[in-house]
């Protein structure tokens, strides 16, 4: 939007609130009219916000929005947020001023405090801008371009060598990792403030019907009962930067750490939930161990002539493993490997055996929707075979806990290579969890029979 047209609105808005203000500084607000002033005082307040960002990155630094902020907040000058400035704001209240506007004293301080943070925009910086600052300190602590004093100051949470990653860098690298890993676009996500066991608990029970009238007492139901934990494990991978990209003048120091940050720790969290076999970090819970095998009933040759409706019959026959209760909320996640196949492959009348969805965004199989990822490969090496995981995978449980998300400069250990690595750390924990009576997702890798690998 043009920055006049930003700045008259900015000037309407604050003409409001002010004339809202002394509204409720007179006692002329009413209790029928206090939930329709409420709405419209956090409407102005929020239209203030945006456009505060907008003239902030319009001035990119933040000097004409400042500027902005100050002419057109000028009739709230020396009261912003603060009714002590007006003469008739003791003196209505004084009066039995509850007796004429019919609204609460504590009623009437609320929406004052929010007016008074619409007006204050003058020498406060905007959300966008407060953000920038935070990333950019903390890339240039990382890369040691300022000390820690100067951290501490500018909000970064700096102590024992290690630096707390912002919310604002530590949300965007989460939004990163709901892109790139398909169990956290999927699963289940459950945040917890401290390094704490999460329970997840499966059972069945077998309930009792009686249709004459009842004459003992009732027996006792068969159950099956489960607890299993999510407990969170230490969980860390590394990057390195080269210190010639980190002292070239004109590259944006905060744009190449996080991007490193994002890359290295969603590559390891990635691995450990679909396969979870780093050496001394196994996941039991990981998709690949905790998914039921499917086996072929007649053996799949993808290098011979035919082998399309060989491989459409086992996958309907996949798809009629789940139970119903889970059938109704199935996918299928499969690797690209065995998309390639699916896309030269027809059903038994000739048609395409995948669909484009209805809504024109991703492909259906079977009537149940596709997505498709790397991280569904055999193995980190191989990633020819074709791999099709199907089921509900709400089932897969994720604990994420709050602000663990940290990071370490290492400067020594790859000084010889003229390069400076970034260890992170978080605490986490992801699991496949179901019933034994309703496995909620089964895998089968193609070529895999019951006698030839398990």
């Amino acid at each position: 939007m043009n920055k006049k047209l930003l700045l008259a609105l900015q000037q309407r808005n604050n003409q409001r609130l002010t004339e809202l203000r002394g509204q409720l500084e007179r006692n002329e607000v009413r209790e029928a009219d206090l939930e329709a002033v409420q709405q419209e005082v956090q409407d102005l307040v929020e239209q203030l916000q945006e456009v505060a960002d907008e003239l902030s990155n319009d001035d990119e630094g933040g000097e004409g929005s400042g500027e902005g902020s100050e002419s057109s907040s000028g009739e709230g000058e020396g009261r912003d947020g603060d009714p002590e400035g007006d003469e008739g704001s003791g003196e209505g209240e004084g009066e039995g001023g509850q007796r004429s506007a019919g609204i609460s004293s504590e009623q009437r301080d609320g929406i004052m405090t929010q007016i008074g943070k619409g007006l204050s925009t003058r020498g406060h910086k905007s959300t966008k801008t407060k953000e920038k600052e935070i990333r950019s300190a903390f890339a240039n602590f990382v890369v040691g371009n300022i000390t820690e004093t100067e951290a501490r100051s500018l909000g970064i949470e700096v102590g024992n060598g290690s630096v707390t990653v912002p919310d604002v860098i530590a949300s965007e690298v989460i939004t990163y990792a709901q892109e790139e890993n398909l169990l956290r676009k999927y699963g289940s996500i459950h945040q917890t403030s401290g390094n704490v066991k999460y329970p997840v608990l499966v059972k069945k029970a077998k309930a009792n019907v009686n249709k004459k009238e009842r004459t003992s007492e009732i027996s006792d139901s068969s159950i099956e009962f489960d607890e299993i934990l999510l407990d969170p494990a230490e969980f860390d991978a590394l990057a390195t930067v080269t210190k010639k990209l980190l002292k070239m003048s004109g590259v944006n120091i905060e744009e190449i750490v996080v991007e490193e940050l994002k890359k290295a720790y969603v590559e390891k969290e990635i691995n450990y939930m679909f396969r979870g076999d780093d050496v001394a970090n196994e996941n039991p819970g990981a998709l690949a161990k905790k998914a039921v095998a499917y086996h072929e009933s007649k053996k799949v040759d993808l290098t011979v002539d035919g082998y399309s409706q060989v491989l459409y019959h086992e996958l309907v026959k996949m798809k009629g493993q789940p139970v119903t209760a889970i059938l109704k909320k199935s996918m299928w996640m499969i690797n690209r490997a065995a998309l390639t196949v699916l896309e030269g492959m027809t059903d038994t009348t000739g048609r395409p055996l995948l669909h484009e969805a209805k809504e024109g965004v991703g492909y259906t199989l079977l009537g149940h929707k596709l997505d498709f990822t790397d991280a569904a490969n055999k193995t980190e090496d191989d990633h020819t075979t074709p791999v099709f995981y199907f089921g509900d995978f709400s089932a897969f449980h994720i604990q994420d806990v709050i602000g663990s998300l940290e990071m370490q400069k290492l400067i020594e250990k790859f000084s010889g290579t003229n390069k400076v690595g970034f260890q992170i750390y978080n605490l986490l924990d992801g699991q496949l969890i179901y019933s034994p009576f309703e496995p909620a997702v089964y895998r089968y890798e193609v070529g895999k029979t019951a006698s030839v690998g398990g």
